[in-house]
């Protein structure tokens, strides 16, 4: 990659075509899932080489509990798993790892598990790693309204005082810088409810690539097609 390239500061990825993917290899999906968490391993990796600094993705959503029983509690099984891999992971590559989303929905082991890995890697100075599961940008902003309407119950917050920025303060991001490049795999062409207050102004990439065939040089694609928008509109550069 070009040293001249512009590199994001934050990237979030929908990770998309698991299922396909397996389901083209004659194989179930949760093979695809599997293989999905393999190439996020890797994107973490060669993300941060590359010098971004924020890698947000989205790994399971609020609509996901409707998919079949089986295929959720295989999603669980492999999250349960993941978390203990990224923990070995964020120690190597010294990464902060963070999960956004509703937690409270999910098991108890799992949520442990969670607190414990963001707990040990808090410090880290690596990579900034958020995954989000069991999010949903509309139930992120209701959450926060929420949050807002109960201080104002309390007088601990005058609506006068709600503004974007302190809206945006009450959001599981509140700390993140808002992303610059979004990218989402194998085809699709919809936000499907993720970070919807922070994509205001980011750069959308679609790639028919399904995600367990995401690689670095797919990911540089994806950037070199980010360095050619203009920023201040949100255009395509002219020549």
């Amino acid at each position: 990659m070009s040293n001249e390239l512009k590199i994001p500061q934050h990237v979030a990825i929908i990770l998309d075509g698991n299922g396909r993917w397996a389901k083209a290899k004659g194989m179930p999906r949760n093979y695809g899932h599997i293989q999905g968490a393999k190439t996020v391993e890797v994107i973490c990796e060669e993300a941060y080489k590359m010098g971004i600094q924020y890698l947000t993705v989205y790994a399971f959503s609020t609509e996901n509990w409707n998919r079949p029983k089986d295929e959720v509690e295989a999603l669980m099984k492999l999250l349960r798993n993941y978390m203990k891999t990224c923990l070995k992971t964020a120690a190597k590559n010294r990464m902060c790892v963070r999960v956004i989303g509703d937690k409270s929905g999910l098991d108890e082991d799992i949520r442990t598990r969670i607190q414990e890995l963001e707990e040990a890697t808090k410090d880290n100075d690596g990579l900034h790693f958020q995954i989000a599961i069991n999010y949903g940008g509309r139930d992120e902003m209701v959450r926060a309204m929420r949050q807002m309407a109960k201080q104002v119950q309390e007088g601990k917050l005058e609506p006068a005082d709600i503004s974007e920025e302190y809206f945006a303060q009450c959001l599981d991001t509140h700390d993140l810088p808002e992303p610059d490049l979004l990218i989402r795999t194998c085809n699709e062409q919809r936000i499907s409810n993720f970070l919807l207050w922070q994509l205001a102004y980011t750069e959308f990439y679609f790639t028919p690539v399904p995600w367990p065939d995401f690689s670095k040089e797919e990911l540089e694609k994806a950037i070199d097609a980010y360095n050619h928008r203009d920023r201040r509109y949100g255009l395509i550069k002219e020549e």
